[in-house]
Formats: C-alpha cells, sequence, structure tokens
C-alpha cells in the first residue's frame, strides 16, 4: 500500500529484512539497530565470508541511497512527498468506473439446480423458493464481508501475500497501482460486482478496511468520509445496504493493550472517536446494525491486569456508544451487536463466549440495548458447537446475527473457512428457524479463502458453495423442527411429564420446597426416568440430513 510520507517514515528503515534471517548460514547475522549502517562490503585485510554476503551490503548501500534522496526531495520541496507521484501522473483521468473483475463469471450467478455441475451456478441457493412461507432471501440474509473478500491479501503469522487480486494491481494505461484513495474506490467498485454477480444486497466492513489511514485523525476521517459518500453514490438505486458496519480497533499499534479496556485514557478517547465515525458511516450508508468485535478487549497477562477496572471501562464504552447511536443517530430499532471470542489474539476476551458475554450485558443493564452476534469459528475456540452458541443466544433472546464460517480442528485456530457442511448448517439453522429469523440480523460470510486459492473466481466459488451450504441446511433445518416431526417428538417425549399439573406448578413459581419435599416424601420408590433416545434422534437427523 502506498501513502504519503513524512520526513520520520523516510528517514526509518523501509523494510528491516533482518527480522527475517533467522539463522540461515547463507547471511550475516541480524544487526542491532545502530549496527545497520551502509558500508563497503570488503574492506582491507578483511575476505568476504559466507557470512557476509554482498547482496546486503549493496541493499544496504541502495537503501541508504534512496532515502538520502527523498529527504532532499522533502528539504528541497518543503512539502512531504507522495510516493505516488509518478503513478498519479501516469494515470492521469483516473480510473475506468466500467471496468470489470469477473470477466468469466455471468452477470448474476444462476440457480441450476443439485444436479448442476456449473462451479460458476447455485445447485441449492434459489433466491424466490420459499420455505415455511418465507423466500430464501428473507430466511438467510446473506452479507459480503469487505475485508475477507476484498483485501484478503493470503498473507498469514507465517508467511506474506499470495494474493494479487486485479483491482489492487496495475489498470490498464498505468504503470503501478493507483494512488491511496483511488485504489479505495477500486476496490469498493469490486465489492459491488461481486455483490451483484451472487444476488447479495448486504454488505460488511470495518473503518480502517475500506478507507486508508492518513497522517492525522482528521485526515484519516477525511478519507472515511469520501469513501463512504463513493459507496453511497454506487448504493444510490438499488436495495444494497451494510447488515452491519464496525470500528477496527485491534490492528493499530496504540491498540496493542485494548481499546475500550486499554490502561491508557488517551487510547480510549481515541477508540472512542473511531467508534463514534464508524457509527456516523453505518448511518449514512442505512446499515441495519452496529458490531462491535473486541479482539484485544481482554488481557494478555493477569498479574498486571486490573480485571474489574478494564471491565468497568468496557461496559462505561458500550454505554457511550449506546446513547450515541440512539439518542444522537436515532438509530432505535437498529441493534448494538457484540461478537464473542475467547481469545486470539489476546489470550483472554471479557466476551468468551455467548453466556459470558450475555451476563456481561445483564451485570451493567445493557441487555435490553445489545444483541449478539455469533461466529462460528469463535464458538469451537470457546470449546462449543456453533449450534450451541446459537441455541444458547436464542434461549437468552439475545441473537442478533450469525457470522457464516468454520474452523479446521486440525489447526485449532480462527481460520475463517466457508461453511460447506450441509448437517452443521442444519443444526446451526434450527434454532434460527424455531425462532422465526433475526432480521434486522443476517448471515455474514465472515470467511475467506485459501491461502493457496489466487484465482479470481475462487470468491466466486467460495461465496456459492457457502450460500449453497446454508439454503440446502435451511431446507432440512425446516424438516428438523417441524412440530409434526420424529425429532420434535423425541424431544416432546423427554419432557412430557412437565405438561402435567405439577409441573406447570412448577414452571409459574406457586410451589414451594415443603411442598416438593411432601410429595417426594409420599412418592412410591425411585422417580421414573426414561430413555434420551439419542441414538435413535441421531437416526432421524442422519436420515433427513441424508
Amino acid at each position: 500500500t502506498r501513502r504519503r510520507v513524512g520526513f520520520a517514515s523516510v528517514v526509518a528503515p523501509l523494510v528491516d529484512l533482518n527480522a527475517y534471517r533467522g539463522a540461515d548460514p547463507r547471511v550475516r547475522p541480524a544487526q542491532t539497530r545502530a549496527d545497520r549502517t551502509p558500508r563497503a562490503f570488503w574492506s582491507p585485510g578483511k575476505m568476504c565470508t559466507k557470512n557476509d554476503n554482498p547482496e546486503y551490503y549493496f541493499r544496504d548501500l541502495l537503501t541508504a541511497t534512496v532515502q538520502f534522496l527523498l529527504v532532499a526531495l522533502i528539504l528541497l520541496g518543503g512539502k512531504t512527498v507522495p510516493v505516488y507521484a509518478s503513478v498519479s501522473d501516469t494515470c492521469a483521468s483516473g480510473l475506468d468506473p466500467t471496468e470489470v473483475f469477473w470477466p468469466d463469471a455471468p452477470a448474476v450467478i444462476p440457480f441450476k439446480g443439485a444436479d448442476s455441475q456449473d462451479p460458476l451456478a447455485f445447485r441449492h441457493y434459489n433466491a424466490s423458493e420459499e420455505v415455511l412461507g418465507r423466500t430464501m432471501k428473507d430466511w438467510l440474509r446473506f452479507s459480503v464481508a469487505f475485508w475477507h473478500s476484498i483485501r484478503n491479501d493470503g498473507s498469514d503469522p507465517f508467511g506474506f501475500p499470495t494474493k494479487r487480486w486485479p483491482w489492487d494491481a496495475a489498470p490498464a494505461g498505468c504503470e503501478g497501482p493507483p494512488p491511496p484513495m483511488e485504489l479505495a474506490k477500486r476496490r469498493m467498485r469490486a465489492m459491488f460486482e461481486l455483490m451483484r454477480k451472487l444476488g447479495v444486497d448486504l454488505w460488511c466492513f470495518h473503518d480502517r478496511d475500506i478507507a486508508p489511514r492518513g497522517d492525522t485523525l482528521e485526515e484519516t476521517n477525511a478519507n472515511l468520509d469520501e469513501i463512504v459518500e463513493y459507496a453511497a453514490e454506487l448504493q444510490e438505486g438499488t436495495d444494497v445496504r451494510p447488515l452491519w458496519g464496525t470500528a477496527q480497533l485491534f490492528a493499530e499499534p496504540h491498540y496493542m493493550h485494548g481499546a475500550a479496556t486499554s490502561p491508557s485514557v488517551d487510547v480510549f478517547v481515541r477508540a472512542a472517536a473511531q467508534v463514534k465515525k464508524a457509527m456516523d458511516a453505518t448511518r449514512r450508508l442505512g446499515g441495519e446494525n452496529f458490531n462491535f468485535w473486541g479482539g484485544r478487549e481482554g488481557y494478555a497477562f493477569l498479574p498486571t491486569t486490573d480485571l474489574k477496572t478494564e471491565r468497568e471501562h468496557a461496559a462505561m464504552f458500550f454505554k457511550m456508544a449506546r446513547d450515541y447511536w440512539v439518542k444522537d443517530l436515532k438509530q432505535t430499532g437498529k441493534p448494538l451487536l457484540i461478537e464473542p471470542k475467547p481469545q486470539e489474539p489476546s489470550k483472554h476476551q471479557y466476551d468468551w463466549d455467548v453466556g459470558t458475554t450475555a451476563g456481561f450485558l445483564r451485570e451493567f443493564g445493557l441487555e435490553k440495548d445489545f444483541r449478539l452476534n455469533v461466529e462460528c469459528n469463535h464458538a469451537t475456540l470457546a470449546g462449543h458447537s456453533c449450534s450451541h452458541e446459537i441455541e444458547t443466544a436464542v434461549a437468552m433472546n439475545m441473537l442478533g446475527g450469525l457470522d457464516a464460517n468454520t474452523g479446521d480442528p486440525q489447526v485449532g485456530w480462527d481460520t475463517d473457512q466457508f461453511m460447506t457442511d450441509g448437517r452443521e448448517a442444519a443444526l446451526v439453522l434450527s434454532a434460527i428457524v424455531r425462532s422465526n429469523g433475526f432480521a434486522p440480523g443476517g448471515i455474514n460470510f465472515d470467511a475467506k479463502t485459501r491461502r493457496e486459492s489466487t484465482d479470481v473466481n475462487d470468491l466466486l466459488y467460495a461465496h456459492i458453495g457457502g450460500m449453497d451450504a446454508m439454503a440446502k441446511g435451511l431446507k432440512l433445518a425446516a424438516k428438523l423442527v417441524d412440530p409434526d416431526g420424529a425429532l420434535e417428538g423425541v424431544k416432546r417425549e423427554r419432557y412430557s411429564s412437565w405438561v402435567s399439573e405439577l409441573g406447570k406448578k412448577i414452571e409459574k413459581g406457586k410451589a414451594t420446597l415443603k411442598e416438593l419435599e411432601k410429595l417426594a416424601l409420599e412418592a412410591d420408590g425411585e422417580p421414573v426416568v426414561g430413555s434420551g433416545k439419542q441414538e435413535l434422534a441421531d437416526n432421524i437427523i442422519a436420515a433427513v440430513v441424508g
């Protein structure tokens, strides 16, 4: 990513390759910053050994020369130098708003049925097909995640980027990628093309993913305003709007200790300002919810953490956000969401799972203002199944949305893979169908293509597979939760004793311990306990899922 650079960032090393040398015997040992000065690779009385690779001396000399020239330009011109100036000049008239990033795909991915072998067609997702009296589109409310689709470059903690998407490459007639703001607009056009082809009207974004940072907060806010207005232009005349927006409060260095839970009040202030601006952007684009994911709202080292204070600060932060969203922006009826996750990158996050987060909200009187956006991969990181977290959120009347993805049990981290298992999708959607949906929530594909998948059509294949899995899961879930179906019959039988007069009396809170003790003493023998019939239930599910 190119950016405007000032004096401080020019004189600092552009790339610290020493960090990647490790113990490779072909290169010299990593140096300290004090040692990192250019020098001739040969000096009198000293021979060049295998640990004195000339490549690095020439590189150091070249780096120093480039830095000197840039500093000279700054001093002579009296202004910061845009490192993309020549690129901007080359692309003089701007970018082509009609360019197509998926030329091999149909304008809209069609539905061709379960027997189709066309990889660019839906086999199960038919937007207009009705399930239990409502269309699939209304039930599922699919959303595309900007960060995992348009901004996923394939990098991971162990490797550099592998993907070079066409919207990030040099446009026709340009020598290199466009300037940052033009690049951001080009990415936004790619996002809207992807949604059109998938027939999806909802999308989700982080503020820092859609617009580049500036040198100051004011410049960063101005960049966001410009991109939001551009997105609003693209939305005009369509049904497209965000399912939710969110503030990225975890990537920048000042958030290393957290945002709302940071030990620094200055960081708390910066996070509050960023959330306010992200809420403004979400409202401007007609977003239906606003989401919080606190990747660093937790701790890395408990002995130096004031856990009570940090939790109280987080609650105060949410109260301020609630007041601005509801009172200032008048967004009543558009829920605020919190997305639970147990850890990663923090050692422990305060929103560990659905139960923990719901308890936190109730402890601080926020349960009426927030709902929970359940992510499947986060559920498994917490030691739960995704269906457990969904069922728990529904039972607590806290379900606000679903991030549809899955993890790899052999990897054990947040891999954010697309869910393609029909059985898993059916179990996840069963509680949602039973509770008659979750609008204005929806199903966001917080999922990304694999590091090795570098073809632009892989993004289409991934979303098609995810949408098909959820569509098939919806139809299966409708069968599983049928009140007259076999599975619901097993469940009713398990709780049949509670429909008695005694059971109803207990549920209404009208029974006492003394009364129940008397009944227990009068009872003849041990309590009657029926079979759980789990194997039968498993067979029923298998018969439905196939």
